[in-house]
């Protein structure tokens, strides 16, 4: 029996099959799981997301759409772990639908199943239970409200303690002040007193010699009227 040159139709696709494949162990990782949109405001939401295990994922890519087909956008991110983004610069009271990838290092996953979400107007009330009032921007850098609420805590204590030192800084500078100015008058007080004892004194020094010269002024005359009458007796003899 000679071997036939031709090839048979099956034969050849699974050659071909087996060309095209990936090689062993270039594998791409499963799509997404449990995607879900929170976090919902006027012009932002959250995507949250999971990776079935096994999976090597070395990032993701999310699909953005408006419903209306004016707008989509990509956003793909690698060499990380995180497993939620901030969908950023929405319209208000919009429809739109996202879908994850995961990417690996062999490739991307197939799209998640779509996700559809309406943008809340801004006269709108969060849903309770689902949403909180903090922003976003807290939200898309990881911050949970109890580490936030811890920074405002710390925030707050330091103020007070800037406020008390500067208190007790103006107190002690008021203290001072007031010990300045008291010995400032004091200081001019000072003269004065000396000054009006210096005139009592000055006073009570000129009154015995006032007394005194009267006293000799009084002597004298006396003494005059002695002499004169002795002259008088004198004579009359």
């Amino acid at each position: 029996m000679t071997a036939s040159p031709h090839l048979e139709p099956g034969l050849l696709l699974l050659l071909l099959a087996c060309c095209l494949s990936p090689r062993t162990g270039a594998t791409v990782p499963a799509a997404p799981v449990n995607v879900s949109v929170t976090q919902l405001r006027a012009h932002s939401a959250m995507v949250t997301w999971n990776v079935p295990q096994g999976d090597t994922v070395i990032g993701y890519a999310i699909s953005q759409q408006r419903q209306d087909g004016l707008m989509q956008r990509s956003i793909r991110e690698v060499n990380t772990s995180s497993r939620w983004c901030v969908l950023w610069d929405l319209d208000e009271d919009t429809h739109y639908s996202v879908q994850v990838q995961s990417v690996g290092p062999h490739g991307d996953s197939q799209p998640s199943r779509a996700v559809h979400f309406r943008t809340l107007e801004r006269s709108d009330h969060y849903p309770a239970g689902v949403l909180d009032h903090h922003e976003p921007a807290m939200e898309g850098l990881g911050m949970s409200p109890h580490l936030q609420t811890g920074e405002l805590l710390i925030i707050t204590t330091v103020l007070l303690l800037w406020a008390a030192v500067i208190a007790l800084f103006c107190r002690q500078y008021d203290i001072i002040k007031d010990n300045d100015s008291n010995g400032t008058k004091e200081k001019a007080k000072r003269p004065l007193v000396r000054a009006s004892s210096s005139y009592y004194n000055a006073s009570a020094g000129s009154s015995p010699i006032y007394h005194n010269g009267a006293v000799r002024s009084s002597r004298v005359t006396h003494s005059q009227k002695t002499s004169s009458s002795e002259l008088l007796q004198h004579f009359s003899l």
